[in-house]
Order: structure tokens, then C-alpha cells, then sequence
């Protein structure tokens, strides 16, 4: 499947949303590195599998490092490669036409996995339990939002808040490797708390589009 192929098929899946030229330039990154594992006969499960276990190696290594150094580079490595995982397991079912429920059912239980892992690594860099499960927790409610809004059959939840899963997923790989670097600035905080902050706007988004759709 070409490029263009692709950002058509893109469209179509995700309701008829217009690609603008950022989204489009992701995209076109996306299928370019997709592209290999589609026509070695990758199955997406597999790499949606692959995602998830570097996110959990990431928050394994973070816990077991702590604070700065390292480890805290090496988690926010790994987020940061789960994260490109995370694109390329739905770009892949694209490409070779196996896109299916159960397919989409693991993609968004090991999108949960995640971001879960995602905030462990920050409480393990540094950021206080508290302030690390709110920002979780945010994340964890707006998709529940979003899947509940589907579930009762809104099927257009096409809204892209502020606080997406690759939002999230900058901010705990950047905060995370940030520790190692700028040692006297308490990167972990920050980043959860920017995290919360998107989080309940990223909610409210959320909940306000689904309301309007009920």
C-alpha cells in the first residue's frame, strides 16, 4: 500500500477526519517505517505486543534505577520507542488488511498498559505518588470516556484533545531523561503536573464532545 493509499485508508477508519499537514507528515513518517514490517508479514499483534513490553521495560528500569542517571535515560528511551511502536501496529494492520476487534481490543488494553507505565516512571524519577496516579488516573478516565461513549454507540468520538497518548508519552520519556541532565530541576514533578493539567483538559475536551453526541 502506497502513501497515499494509506492516508486514505487512515481517513476512512478514523471517521472521515481531514489529515492537516502536521498530522499528514506524521503519518507519512509512520508508514515509512511501517512499511518494512508489512511486507516482511509482521503480524500487528506483535508489534502492538512489542510496544507494550517496552513501556513496562521501561518503568521495570526506571523503578530499579531511580532518580536521574542512566536508567532514567534508558526508560525515557524505551517510552520513546514504545511510542513509535504504539503508531505502527495500527499502520500495519492498514497496510495488509488485517484490521479487526480483537485487534483494536488489544491495541487499547495495551494503550492502558502504557500509560500506566508511563507514570510509574515518573513517580520513579522522582514525582510524588500522588501527583503521578492523578495524572494516570486523568489519562485512564478519558479513554474510559471515549470507549463508554462508544460503547453506547457514538460511533464520531474523533475529538483530539490535548492530552493525547503521544502527548503523554513525550512528556514521561523527555521528563524522564531530562533527570539525568538538569539534575538540580525536579523534571519528574514538572512533568507529571503538566501531565494532570493537560490531563483535565484533555477530559473536559473529551466529555464535552461526547456530550454533544448523545
Amino acid at each position: 500500500m502506497d502513501r497515499e493509499a494509506y492516508l486514505q485508508r487512515w481517513s476512512a477508519l478514523h471517521g472521515g477526519t481531514h489529515a492537516n499537514a502536521l498530522v499528514r507528515g506524521w503519518l507519512s513518517g509512520t508508514h515509512a517505517l511501517a512499511r518494512p514490517l508489512a511486507v516482511a508479514g509482521a503480524p500487528p499483534s506483535v508489534v502492538t505486543l512489542a510496544g507494550t513490553a517496552l513501556a513496562l521495560a521501561a518503568a521495570a528500569l526506571a523503578v530499579a534505577g531511580g532518580r536521574g542517571g542512566a536508567a532514567a535515560v534508558g526508560a525515557g528511551v524505551l517510552l520513546a520507542l514504545a511510542g513509535v511502536f504504539d503508531n505502527l501496529d495500527g499502520a500495519v494492520a492498514v497496510m495488509t488488511g488485517r484490521t479487526s476487534r480483537r485487534g483494536a481490543l488489544l491495541d487499547a488494553t495495551s494503550d492502558r498498559v502504557g500509560d500506566a507505565a508511563c507514570a510509574v516512571v515518573l513517580w520513579a524519577c522522582g514525582a510524588p505518588a500522588w501527583l503521578a496516579l492523578l495524572a494516570g488516573g486523568l489519562a485512564q478516565l478519558q479513554e474510559y470516556v471515549r470507549a463508554r461513549a462508544q460503547g453506547l454507540g457514538v460511533e464520531d468520538v474523533t475529538i483530539v484533545s490535548v492530552a493525547e497518548r503521544p502527548v503523554r508519552l513525550a512528556v514521561a520519556a523527555s521528563c524522564s531523561i531530562a533527570t539525568a541532565i538538569v539534575v538540580w530541576l525536579d523534571w519528574a514533578t514538572l512533568g507529571a503536573g503538566v501531565w494532570a493539567v493537560l490531563g483535565l483538559i484533555g477530559l473536559l475536551q473529551v466529555a464535552g464532545a461526547v456530550n454533544r453526541r448523545l
